[in-house]
């Protein structure tokens, strides 16, 4: 359930990951590194429904172990351990997951993360608007097509489900089912709540009619005059940072792919404010009117209680921040390089160091340590004396766009002859 990358999809990923990252540090984020092992006790508790996913070690010492499942719970203890109060970061790294793996839809068992966040306490959605900028930057700038960015938050989620007589203690299973509004009609779903969730099916068809609603500052506005909503202090807060929210998006310029979606649940547990979630469309042709979702290429949101949770005097830093699901895109992407047939370098090299007649391993190896030297990337074939033709048959094969060729008669003349590989002229220096 993991995978073998072959040089052309790492050269891929490499030119992904360096746009990801060009971005994380035009907004001023540091990097930072976390272990691949955790302590079990710090992962477990954190991610709800999906702690069965996490991969648990056992050390020969008998310390319980796990391998990280998301690079944010190590950032959060992180914060806590080293009193850090105020950070902006970044990571890039793999975390391991113990799911059924699905490579055809991009699900491994070990895969790339690109996280993004912004730990202090400030002024309210100023910190979040600007991670779901940089999700609309990174999406525009790899250049992958039509895109969607889902907005909701914990507290107008929660604040449906009081109004629409939920009991507190069922808010997280019935989040995790409207979660699956995306995959599954409302129908299943509502089944799923009614017949697995326990709960009534007055309520659920109460939650059905919140929960069916998206729109921008429209419905934000439409919702804060809603006679029940507007009577729930938790709905009422959530709202009021919604609107703030879509007001510096909107000087953002970027509401046109934000849409504020009370379906929008995210199932993890550790979410306290805005949640979002980026999905690319897919066309499937001219005479589809409705856009296909791809699934979800990025995701994130606020949590403020989690490194509350880390330190032992239980003081809390809110932390708002973001995922970029690097290997999905790169599934996309691998796809559409292979559709069009174009090759991908996998190497640097500059040049080739070749020799036209036999006994001359000698000025090769010679030559091409002076380049080395000189930090000129040379390569040369591992024969005594190979066929000119073979050389540069080689030159062709894996995109290398000098020859460097020394015979008899350029070392007495102390020259080479430097050969472009495309143009097949040749020059002597």
């Amino acid at each position: 359930g993991t995978r073998d990358h072959p040089p052309a999809h790492v050269v891929l990923r490499d030119r992904l990951l360096a746009a990801v990252v060009a971005c994380f540090k035009r907004h001023g984020a540091a990097a930072i590194d976390t272990p691949v092992l955790e302590l079990r006790e710090t992962l477990t508790g954190k991610y709800g429904e999906d702690a069965k996913l996490i991969y648990e070690l056992q050390d020969q010492g008998g310390e319980r172990l796990a391998l990280r499942y998301d690079l944010t719970v190590p950032f959060a203890r992180y914060l806590a351990m080293n009193k850090i109060t105020n950070m902006k970061r970044y990571h890039v790294a793999k975390v391991y997951r113990r799911d059924n793996p699905a490579t055809t839809r991009g699900r491994y068992r070990e895969f790339y993360q690109c996280d993004f966040d912004i730990a202090g306490q400030f002024d309210p959605m100023i910190p979040d608007a600007e991670c779901l900028k940089i999700v609309h930057e990174i999406l525009s700038d790899l250049q992958l097509g039509d895109f969607l960015i889902k907005v909701n938050h914990r507290q107008v989620l929660n604040g449906v489900f009081a109004v629409c007589g939920i009991p507190e203690s069922k808010f997280l299973t019935a989040c995790s089912t409207v979660d699956k509004l995306d995959k599954m009609p409302w129908e299943e779903v509502r089944s799923e709540m009614v017949g697995e969730k326990g709960l009534s099916p007055e309520a659920a068809d109460r939650i059905g009619e919140y929960v069916q609603l998206h729109g921008g500052l429209d419905l934000i506005e439409q919702l804060l005059q809603d006679p029940k909503l507007s009577q729930n202090k938790l709905a009422k807060e959530g709202l009021g940072d919604m609107k703030l929210l879509f007001e510096y998006l909107t000087l953002f310029g970027i509401t046109g792919k934000i849409s504020f979606d009370l379906s929008l649940a995210r199932g993890l547990d550790y979410y306290t404010g805005v949640i979002f979630e980026a999905v690319l469309l897919q066309q499937e042709n001219e005479h589809v009117e409705e856009a296909v979702s791809v699934g979800s290429v990025a995701g994130g949101g606020r949590y403020d209680g989690l490194v509350g949770m880390f330190d032992p005097k239980g003081r809390k830093v809110p932390c708002v921040g973001v995922s970029i699901g690097i290997e999905r895109i790169f599934s996309i992407l691998e796809q559409r390089v292979e559709a069009s047939g174009e090759k991908v370098r996998t190497t640097e090299t500059q040049v080739l160091v070749a020799t036209p007649q036999k006994h001359l391993l000698a000025a090769r190896l010679k030559l091409i340590s002076e380049l080395w030297d000189a930090g000129i990337k040379a390569e040369m074939l591992y024969k005594k004396d190979p066929k000119l033709l073979k050389q540069l048959q080689y030159c062709e094969d894996t995109g290398i766009p000098f020859v460097a060729i020394v015979g008899e008669q350029e070392l007495t003349e102390g020259v080479i002859k430097l050969r472009d590989v495309a143009r097949r002229e040749e020059v002597r220096i």
